[in-house]
């Protein structure tokens, strides 16, 4: 939601108010004018700006001054013009049952829209100071196919990258021009730190990267993949979308206005695997955890979290239900994110000594947060991209292991019932997902029958793969979306938990 300027007032958020503030309200212990830009950040938008740079700000207190954030906007310019007059401060409020604290973030220096100057962009990705480029454009950014994880070559963006190398538009594309430019300067690549919800995101994002680079130059893609770093990452913390309200929260217990704050939880998490080509800050005194392998906790997030998460979207906004909290004060929607989480802790292979059963309990917690007002239709868009990681793989271990998949079949039907774009009340749905227009011709010619939508959405091979043909999944999703028209969510939800 683009912020409404014109409420905020005239007493803004800035460097020259920090002083003002109430000593409640954190702000940065340290001196911003020594700060040195060391991280572009792809994708400025809530989720980065309530994770990753709350846990370079506190490096920067801790003296690392040379790792400040120069922050991205592929597309829309809205984070940038609310954020540049408040000089890049802006506000966490962290909310939990208890109360919320406020604290405000000075690790983003500057911020550019890579499509208003795309090529100083790529300027400033290739300067020898920039050491890591990190990314959250969401999962649909990539311009790949999730279910292969390769690069969509037919991608309009990509079409257009490659045809205009130095003025991109896609986040491969500015990776790889970046780093055409610095290999031709004899510059070390920078690291690429991807902080999306991808499957085995480093890995993905390399093979992307030197597929793109490999279209323009064979010996490019051979460079980048012989000497750049792809750590893989995983990433956990909910962050709401910010609405007119939480601004006027926020103003209130700052005292003046912040035009772009950001509401989160009080729970974060940070897995990297600790390979960087040009350093990095001290990451692990912030908090992070630095391992070798960040697989095994990438999946746990993924089939856990993601999982039910999305299952609660999807079905709680058919049966009505505006917020997760909202859903979760339901004890069969309740019953149903536990069962999504036991039914995909079966396929996981953890570290010794990770108590899958605590982590299952926090997020029932976390999921039930009265403060975090995170909406169903917000965590419900992109589906075509989220599913595979999220419900797909762990059906497909699971028929493998000639499990029953009927708790994650009903949370894909969930998605076939809400991208037929048509609620259970006969109103729109408004399906926000890079295949809606598919998936709209698709429900128009099949109608509200399950036994010919199921298989036509199963048939789409950019989201299901050759897992769509599978006999047992077909049955069950087809039984579980009979279901949902024939009973609605709720009591669809209620039959599945209480048997």
């Amino acid at each position: 939601m683009r912020p409404d300027s014109a409420r905020l007032g005239s007493a803004r958020l800035g460097l020259a108010g920090l002083d003002r503030l109430p000593p409640a309200v954190r702000r940065p212990a340290y001196d911003r004018s020594r700060l040195t830009p060391g991280i572009v950040h792809l994708g400025l938008g809530a989720f980065h700006r309530a994770h990753q740079a709350v846990v370079i700000d506190d490096c920067l207190a801790r003296g690392s001054s040379s790792w400040g954030i120069i922050g991205a906007s592929l597309r829309s310019p809205d984070t940038r013009d609310a954020l540049a007059p408040q000089a890049h401060l802006y506000t966490v409020a962290v909310r939990a049952a208890e109360g919320t604290e406020h604290r405000v973030i000075g690790a983003l220096l500057d911020s550019v829209v890579a499509r208003e100057k795309p090529a100083a962009l790529v300027e400033r990705m290739a300067d020898p100071a920039t050491r890591i480029v990190s990314l959250t454009v969401t999962e649909k950014g990539y311009c790949h196919t999730p279910q292969t994880g390769d690069l969509d070559e037919r991608h309009p963006d990509v079409v257009h990258d490659l045809n205009n190398f130095d003025a991109p538009r896609s986040a491969p594309g500015f990776i790889v021009a970046a780093l055409a430019r610095r290999r031709a300067q004899g510059l070390s690549p920078f690291t690429v730190l991807c902080c999306d919800n991808l499957a085995a995101n480093g890995h993905t994002v390399q093979r992307i990267v030197t597929q793109f680079a490999a279209l323009r130059s064979r010996e490019l893609g051979k460079w980048i993949a012989d000497n750049a770093a792809f750590p893989s990452t995983m990433v956990d913390r909910i962050v709401p979308e910010t609405t007119d309200a939480d601004r006027e929260a926020v103003a209130n217990a700052l005292g003046m206005r912040d035009a772009w704050p950001v509401m989160t939880e009080p729970f974060t998490q940070w897995v990297v695997e600790d390979r960087f080509t040009a350093g990095r800050p001290d990451l692990a005194a912030a908090g992070v955890e630095l391992v070798t392998d960040v697989k095994p906790f990438e999946l746990m997030k993924l089939r856990l979290l993601n999982a039910s998460h999305s299952a609660l979207a999807y079905l709680g906004y058919l049966a009505g239900y505006e917020t997760i909290a909202d859903t979760m004060q339901d004890p069969h929607f309740a019953r149903l994110a536990a069962r999504v989480m036991e039914d995909a802790a079966v396929t996981l292979t953890m570290p010794a000594g990770t108590d899958l059963a605590a982590y299952r309990a926090s997020l029932l917690t976390r999921f039930s947060n009265p403060a975090l007002h995170h909406r169903t239709w917000q965590i419900a868009m992109d589906g075509s991209q989220k599913l595979p990681q999220r419900l797909l793989g762990a059906m497909k271990d699971r028929l493998a292991k000639d499990l029953p998949i009927a708790t994650h079949a009903l949370a894909v039907a969930g998605w076939m019932r809400y991208v037929a774009a048509t609620d259970e009340q006969g109103r729109a749905i408004d399906v926000r997902d890079p295949l809606a227009g598919e998936f709209a011709a698709l429900a128009r010619e099949a109608g509200p029958v399950a036994e010919r939508l199921a298989p036509a959405l199963l048939g789409v091979e950019k989201v299901f793969g050759p897992l769509g043909a599978e006999p047992r999944l077909r049955e069950a999703v087809t039984a579980a979306l009979g279901r949902l028209y024939k009973e609605g969510a709720r009591r669809a939800v209620e039959t599945l938990v209480s048997a």
